[in-house]
């Protein structure tokens, strides 16, 4: 299979970037989308060309690393589907793909495909964990939790923090990343104590960061590779709301 891509080429976080038209012939359908780029970097360096640089770890849909829009999507055009798992069967031959980094003022361009997403890490420092001495590990059982509240926790702890939500986003939000982690600390009796402070500090933090307001049209819900859903959104204001009223 032969396919145009066009890549966004950027030397640094100061410098113009724009794209560049390759050519890539032999992709075969079984490849990965990052395999693909892989075989291409090869060609590169073999015509004594710069590779492109691009964010990747696990390639198994777990690190969040793989931040790519494809063709004007988060991760492609397959929904809950991180790049790392997407193949080269769901294109055709001859197509054009554009490929570029996140757009958001908060996640700037480190170089080509590479953007600096540590905002995210200063957003867990802020509140993200919990800080208590837990000593020894319990029994299993003696703090019991109830099965729908386990499951709703698990599905907002599911949240790979790749930033997909910020990148569809047109207020470039991270509300939907944010609120799944102020989710699954605030559903479970482990992260009760320190509720409050968790969830002001990382909303506070998010705000500091750059990060732009939710108006709620649910394209981040609709990019999230692990399909992390607006309820979250929902709890994380009444989260916010009973923080003030404690406080």
């Amino acid at each position: 299979m032969k396919l145009n891509l066009k890549i966004w080429r950027q030397k640094g976080p100061s410098t113009p970037g724009n794209l560049v038209d390759y050519d890539i012939a032999d992709v075969t359908p079984d490849m990965s989308f990052l395999e693909m780029l892989d075989v291409l970097n090869v060609g590169l360096v073999e015509k004594g060309e710069t590779p492109i640089e691009f964010d990747h770890d696990c390639r198994e849909g777990i690190c969040g690393s793989c931040s790519l829009m494809i063709n004007g999507n988060a991760h492609g055009p397959e929904t809950g589907t991180a790049t790392c798992q997407l193949h080269m069967r769901r294109f055709k031959e001859n197509d054009t793909i554009v490929i570029e980094p996140w757009r958001a003022k908060a996640f700037p361009v480190l170089r080509d495909l590479m953007t600096d997403r540590t905002a995210f890490d200063r957003i867990i420092a802020a509140g993200g964990f919990i800080s208590v001495n837990t000593g020894n590990a319990a029994e299993a059982n003696s703090i019991l939790v109830g099965k729908n509240i386990a499951e709703s926790a698990m599905d907002a702890a599911a949240c790979i923090g790749c930033g997909a939500c910020v990148a569809a986003c047109k207020n470039s939000s991270a509300m939907l990343f944010v609120s799944a982690k102020v989710s699954h600390l605030a559903q479970l009796p482990q992260g009760h104590p320190e509720r409050s402070q968790r969830v002001r500090g990382m909303v506070t933090q998010m705000d500091h960061e750059g990060f732009g307001s939710c108006s709620n049209t649910g394209a981040c819900e609709a990019a999230c590779p692990k399909e992390i859903t607006l309820e979250n959104i929902t709890r994380l204001n009444r989260e916010m709301l009973r923080a003030s009223l404690i406080s």
